[in-house]
């Protein structure tokens, strides 16, 4: 059996990084397993789904490093969805019911009040071809609902019928269809919701694995019904914890929170990404890993906690961080080249230590070129001038900081803090940065003494 797995976003919003730790779970289970990930539009609501958000979830997974082997969109296998609706029809299973949604939130309401569940209760199937008649001339229009196996012929008496899996992530799982709803698969408007056409591509696909998000854990025995009740067989299921920010607050496409082209455009790194969105709330550490390879070896889905996967968005900024100071230069030339920066890997080597995003480096860039605004204080100018004086003859190389400060402390006699910072002040322009050692010769003499005088 080929592995194959899906990531089916709805295009109605940018993906966030709670998104991207579904797609990436998928993604790096296919990879592991030599198999094949699928990107999946879920875009039949016509009304919020739009091809710009669709482009921009494909560039959002390119920029993590995920290339499917299969793009589909559900707007068109409207088809397929139909062929299967008919067969459920024709079993039987499909039944249309004409309530409308106040009618039936007075039921729930009426249920709960008498301390019963709020289930449907299949008041629809009772009704006979001339009722049906009578409600369409009122001009209702029927919204289809699929009966679930949880009786022994009688649909209104259910009993405790327990579907089962194994689940990946959250071991040994059952629900009880008999507490659930018939669920609606076809609105008034012969628009299909999630839950059909999901099944549908699952089977026409092949998917072997269904790696998602806790939220969709109820979802799943219904899915296997339909999925038994059109002689498919059932793929395996990996329900994993959701991100959440640090005060337990939930992520949402509609309200933009960490979106991936926002991290992407702030400057951090994909690996910083998929590091937090993959390694938050298992068993693993959260580290940088160098590539996605070796993120794949490092995923268990066995060793996904099943409690909230809590982080705090400031803990990219460290992640990203430890994986710039890691860089090649070869892996940053184009970027550095695009952002203006010169220096080569000379410089690249001198300054990455002190950069958290690759996009610091302008920063340090212009330390090294110019211009500067020379940090002197009144009380050191004198040993300024002096020191200007005691500059070495180039070339320059890293041995020259240390031979410039020495002549300097023989003649002047400071050391310490004293001999150093007013140095790193007149000739930066700041406090701190990276070793002069491997500054100063980038720097070079002529821009030195400038900022000196």
């Amino acid at each position: 059996m080929t592995v194959t797995v899906r990531f089916a976003p709805s295009p109605t919003g940018h993906i966030h990084i709670g998104n991207s730790r579904t797609a990436l779970f998928n993604w790096l289970f296919a990879r592991r397993s030599g198999g094949r990930f699928v990107l999946r539009f879920d875009d039949t609501d016509t009304e919020r789904s739009r091809e710009d958000f669709a482009r921009s979830i494909e560039a959002d997974l390119a920029w993590l490093g995920i290339t499917p082997d299969r793009i589909e969109r559900q707007s068109q296998r409207v088809a397929l969805y139909d062929a299967a609706a008919h067969r459920l029809r024709d079993a039987g299973l499909l039944y249309p019911c004409y309530e409308t949604a106040d009618e039936l939130e007075r039921r729930r309401a009426r249920a709960r009040a008498l301390g019963r569940p709020p289930v449907y209760d299949r008041a629809a199937l009772k009704l006979g071809e001339a009722q049906r008649a009578a409600l369409e001339a009122e001009g209702r229009r029927p919204h289809w609902r699929f009966l679930l196996p949880n009786h022994d012929g009688d649909p209104f008496a259910p009993h405790r019928t327990e579907v089962v899996w194994d689940d990946l992530c959250r071991g040994a799982q059952a629900v009880d269809l008999a507490s659930l709803s018939d669920p609606v698969l076809v609105r008034e408007d012969g628009s299909y919701l999630y839950t059909l056409p999901s099944v549908v591509d699952d089977i026409d696909m092949a998917i072997s694995h269904v790696i998602r998000g806790e939220d969709h854990v109820a979802n799943t025995a219904v899915q296997i019904a339909i999925l038994r009740a059109l002689g498919a067989a059932t793929p395996a299921f990996a329900h994993h914890n959701l991100l959440t920010t640090a005060d337990g607050e939930g992520l949402s496409k509609r309200k933009g929170a960490l979106s991936i082209g926002s991290l992407r455009e702030a400057g951090l790194e994909p690996m910083a990404v998929a590091s937090l969105a993959v390694l938050t709330g298992t068993s693993h550490a959260v580290e940088p890993v160098a590539d996605l390879d070796a993120l794949a070896e490092m995923l268990d889905l066995g060793a996904v906690s099943r409690s909230a996967a809590k982080f705090d968005p400031a803990d990219l900024i460290g992640l990203n961080a430890r994986l710039v100071h890691a860089l090649s230069y070869e892996a940053v030339s184009d970027r550095l080249s695009a952002l203006g920066v010169g220096g080569g890997a000379a410089f690249w080597e001198a300054v990455r230590e002190n950069c958290e995003k690759v996009a610091d480096a302008v920063r340090w860039w212009t330390v090294v070129a110019g211009p500067v605004e020379p940090a002197i204080d009144a009380a050191d100018r004198d040993y300024i001038t002096a020191a200007r004086a005691l500059l070495p003859v180039e070339p320059w190389d890293e041995a020259t900081w240390t031979a410039w400060t020495d002549a300097v402390k023989t003649e002047t006699g400071r050391k310490g803090r004293a001999l150093f910072l007013p140095l790193r002040k007149a000739v930066t322009g700041l406090d701190h940065g990276p070793d002069m050692k491997a500054l100063l010769p980038l720097i070079g003499r002529r821009n030195t003494s400038d900022r000196l005088a």
